[in-house]
């Protein structure tokens, strides 16, 4: 149990009490537990496993590598198209929690072994993501920003095709690309 979570838990929340039913199912296997972008996070030597934390209509664990897991009970969700790796095992109250204390217990269990074990998840290539056409045109048209633009990490590239096609407008997709050209043109990310 590490002290620096300890608020996590303790905050009242519609899920404090499934919160801590599932910490201490986390803390019977011999994994590290760690504050990671603000939830519980529990890892295998440097690596993180999975994750606990909560929604407006749910709590989950988050599984770092759900999507290579086995998933004899077909419980595991994925959170939105976009995500490639991770999968959820959600909760709704306390009791389903606790009734499902086993299938947690093995499902955890199966996370670790998919980590010791060393396999990856296949990450899709830049290329399979969906380049907005409007987003396309300005690359057309801005050999600058096209050279830029792929000088960028995968992950960057990734990050604004999905933040410009996330738009349904095309008028907010063409806002978007404005906005942001001054960004790639500087090599820098969506965040940056």
């Amino acid at each position: 149990m590490n002290k620096s979570v300890n608020w996590f838990f303790d905050k009242k929340t519609k899920w404090q009490e499934a919160y801590q039913e599932l910490r201490q199912l986390a803390l019977s296997f011999e994994l590290t537990e760690e504050l990671k972008w603000g939830y519980p996070c529990y890892t295998l030597g440097k690596s993180n496993v999975f994750l606990i934390h909560g929604f407006k209509d749910y709590c989950a664990l988050l599984f770092m590598k759900g999507a290579i897991m086995k998933d004899p009970k077909n419980i595991l969700i994925q959170q939105t198209e976009n995500v490639q790796a991770a999968r959820q095992l959600r909760f709704v109250n306390l009791e389903e929690v606790v009734k499902q204390k086993s299938v947690i217990k093995s499902y955890i269990k199966n996370a670790i072994e998919v980590e010791k074990s060393g396999v990856k998840v296949e990450m899709k290539k830049t290329a399979e993501f969906k380049i907005p056409e409007e987003f396309q045109t300005a690359l057309n048209e801005m050999a600058e920003l096209k050279t830029a633009f792929e000088k960028l990490t995968p992950g960057r590239q990734k990050s604004y095709l999905l933040y410009f096609g996330s738009a349904k407008q095309a008028k907010t997709r063409n806002e978007r690309i404005e906005k942001y050209i001054p960004k790639i043109l500087d090599r820098k990310g969506l965040d940056d």
